[in-house]
């Protein structure tokens, strides 16, 4: 049976990490929750639904990521699959199996939730959200050949396979520079429909203006550096 581990980025998500963790099927072998500066309980609520809890004190998605291949680095046996899952319950955890059956059953090396417009709830997506994906989804298209058409946070790949990658990007590039790294060094990959819903809180992204135009920057940026590289 391969050996899977999940790792859920979390900033300050109280109030829907322990059904993020109960939601997400029993034959993983560890959720790793990396809280990123939290203020509020996500630890505590975190550790007691189950999950290993890390903390990183930088702030940004990519930071509380590396933090957790750091983390499975030093562990003596290591997973074959790693999946990736926000910690506010948009995505549906229980179709994680959806998601690693491609790399179980295929050897696919990476798989990616899309969240396609008739599997979405009303409002769970911005429209900045929504223009951003099909924006860089077109660019990778154009300049790569990709058949990708979503940025989506959920999403499993061969923990071989993701140290090749060598994963740098620590705020809102983590994403999109995954999904180039994966073109460019000629991976095999497949996109699952998945279903979103409406996040328990406010986004720490798209919920803002900056935090909009930060991501759109970085995103855009890491399509362009791989153009020229």
């Amino acid at each position: 049976m391969a050996i899977i581990k999940v790792i859920i980025p979390a900033y300050n998500e109280e109030k829907a990490i322990a059904k993020v963790i109960a939601a997400i099927p029993k034959d993983v072998s560890e959720i790793i929750v990396i809280s990123n500066n939290s203020t509020d309980n996500t630890s505590n609520v975190a550790k007691n639904a189950g999950a290993t809890v890390l903390a990183e004190k930088k702030m940004g998605y990519g930071y509380a990521c590396l933090k957790g291949l750091e983390y499975l680095s030093n562990q003596e046996i290591k997973p074959d699959i790693v999946v990736f899952l926000d910690g506010d319950f948009s995505d549906f955890p229980e179709e994680l199996a959806q998601l690693v059956a491609p790399i179980i059953d295929k050897n696919i090396d990476f798989v990616i939730g899309s969240r396609g417009a008739t599997l979405r709830e009303r409002g769970s997506m911005t429209p900045q959200q929504v223009f951003g994906n099909w924006l860089a989804c077109f660019l990778m298209k154009l300049l790569f050949s990709s058949k990708f058409t979503d940025l989506g946070p959920f999403r499993a790949i061969k923990y071989k396979t993701l140290l090749v990658l060598q994963m740098e990007d620590k705020t809102y590039g983590w994403t999109v520079e995954m999904q180039l790294k994966i073109l460019k060094q000629n991976f095999t990959y497949i996109e699952i429909p998945v279903r979103y819903k409406n996040r328990i809180g406010v986004s720490k992204v798209s919920g803002t203006i900056k935090g909009t135009v930060l991501a759109g920057i970085k995103i855009i940026s890491w399509i362009f550096k791989y153009t020229f590289k």
